[in-house]
């Protein structure tokens, strides 16, 4: 069994690796949505390092190890990138905080939660408070002082200064046939979500620098993009007002890349195995467009990944018996 040190050292250099993974991600959430994403990071780091901080005195242990170790700022980055930018300043310290109390030391701590932190607070903010987490700003909308104005509550907004996304625009459209719809509505692009498509497909680039690393590997991203497309391509029917999307749409919008590279690859709340990972991919990528078409959700990563999350012992337990010799 390796040293304690040595398994905290490899830990803590992985999660520099996501972090810098991310970067790509960041910059390109930044150019769409300009300060707000930024506010959103600063305010979840803050909260959740505080409250592991205060969680690790009440258990009385030194908290040097566990903050230093990275944990807590990947979940507070993906939390923060999965939030509205300028959503209320509350709403962030609470997502953070209950995904480090009741997603992380709940549990015992790192290495030891089921479910995938971040995931966990952003479905508390997205079930008690599902109004301010509709409120996507409309690209390039608003400067650092408006932005600060808006998040904590001070001074007047300006106008039309939300709108709905690619996702939810598509749930609810009940008459405009899907090239109406890209070329009237501001929140479509080329192929998906107005400059979400270029956040995708800027997380994508920093999952190959992950899976390059073999910080992780390809099959639960492989697995989630594989069921994505087959589903969607399978329930795709055309241009017509009753569309879901097309398959190129689902993968350029929302959190798809994200999730498929960041989220889903969470090694303590995933599987270990390669064949379970790969099933676990799959059903998230199922039950993402399950709940993108017919739920009350526009996106659904995350109870797809909270849900996948609940089985996970079985899926290890599946390809486990599946690899064993038969006897004779």
């Amino acid at each position: 069994m390796p040293a304690l040190d040595v398994v905290d050292d490899r830990l803590q250099q992985a999660m520099k690796l996501v972090l810098l993974a991310t970067l790509p991600g960041m910059l390109a959430a930044f150019w769409l949505y300009g300060w707000g994403m930024l506010i959103n990071l600063v305010l979840a780091a803050t909260a959740a390092l505080a409250v592991e901080a205060a969680v690790m005195h009440l258990r009385q242990r030194p908290p040097g190890p566990t903050l230093s170790d990275g944990s807590a700022l990947v979940s507070a980055a993906l939390l923060a990138l999965a939030l509205p930018p300028y959503c209320p300043w509350w709403l962030t310290l609470s997502a953070a905080a209950f995904a480090m109390v009741f997603g992380k030391h709940l549990y015992g701590g790192v290495g030891l939660n089921p479910f995938n932190p971040a995931m966990l607070g952003l479905a508390l903010v997205l079930v008690t408070f599902p109004y301010p987490m509709t409120l996507w700003p409309s690209p390039h909308g608003m400067d650092l002082p408006s932005g600060l104005q808006h998040v904590f509550g001070i001074g007047q907004m300006p106008d039309a200064w939300v709108q709905a996304t690619a996702l939810d625009s598509l749930r609810i459209n009940k008459s405009l046939t899907i090239d109406e719809l890209f070329a009237g509505n501001p929140a479509f692009g080329h192929f998906g979500g107005r400059g979400v498509e270029w956040v995708n497909l800027a997380f994508v680039a920093g999952g190959m620098f992950l899976l390059q690393r073999k910080v992780i590997s390809w099959h639960a991203p492989v697995g989630m993009l594989a069921s994505l497309f087959i589903i969607s391509l399978l329930c795709w029917n055309g241009s017509g007002s009753d569309s879901h999307g097309s398959p190129l749409f689902h993968l350029l919008s929302g959190a798809t890349m994200l999730g498929a590279f960041f989220i889903i690859t969470e090694p303590v709340s995933g599987p270990r195995s390669p064949g379970a990972k790969l099933l676990f991919g799959v059903g998230v990528g199922l039950l993402t467009y399950l709940i993108r078409t017919w739920g009350g959700y526009p996106d659904g990563i995350a109870f797809a990944v909270l849900l996948m999350n609940l089985c996970v012992p079985a899926l290890e337990r599946f390809v486990a018996a599946r690899q064993q010799p038969e006897t004779p």
